[in-house]
C-alpha cells in the first residue's frame, strides 16, 4: 500500500523551503551548497526534494539556459499557518486554547512571553 501523500513540510523540505525563502531563487547547486552549514544533503537529495515539493505545489521552477531555478511558490507565513492549523487539528481537537492551556501547564513558556501574550490578547479583544 503506497504511502500517505503529505501536503505538509517534512523536515527537509523545510530545510529546503528555509533556503529558497532567503534567497528568493536558486539552483539544485545554491541549495545544496547552502545546506552545507548544517547537516549537509547530498546534490541528489537535494534534486529529489525539490521535486516533491514542486509536486506538492509549494515550488516552481523555470528553466535558464541549461539550468533549473527554483522558486518557493508557498509562503513562509502561509507554510506556519498550515502547520498550526495541522498541530491543533491532530493534537487539541482544534483549539487554540487547549495549546496555549498545554504550553502554559507544561511550563514552555516563560513570564515575559506570558506578558506578550496577555498584551496581544488585549489587543485582540
Amino acid at each position: 500500500m503506497p504511502r500517505k501523500k503529505s501536503y505538509g513540510l517534512t523536515d527537509a523540505e523545510l530545510r529546503v523551503m528555509e533556503v529558497l525563502w532567503e534567497r528568493d531563487a536558486s539552483t539544485v547547486s545554491d541549495v545544496t551548497e547552502a545546506l552545507r552549514s548544517g547537516a549537509a544533503l547530498a546534490y541528489s537529495t537535494v534534486l529529489t526534494t525539490l521535486r516533491i515539493l514542486e509536486n506538492k505545489g509549494h515550488v516552481r521552477h523555470s528553466k535558464e539556459g541549461r539550468a533549473f531555478i527554483y522558486h518557493a511558490v508557498t509562503g513562509r507565513e502561509q507554510a506556519t499557518e498550515k502547520a498550526i492549523t495541522h498541530l491543533l487539528s491532530r493534537f487539541f481537537k482544534g483549539s487554540p486554547e487547549l495549546l496555549m492551556v498545554n504550553l502554559i501547564d507544561s511550563k514552555k513558556i516563560d513570564a515575559k512571553e506570558l506578558a506578550r501574550l496577555r498584551k496581544k490578547i488585549g489587543e485582540a479583544k
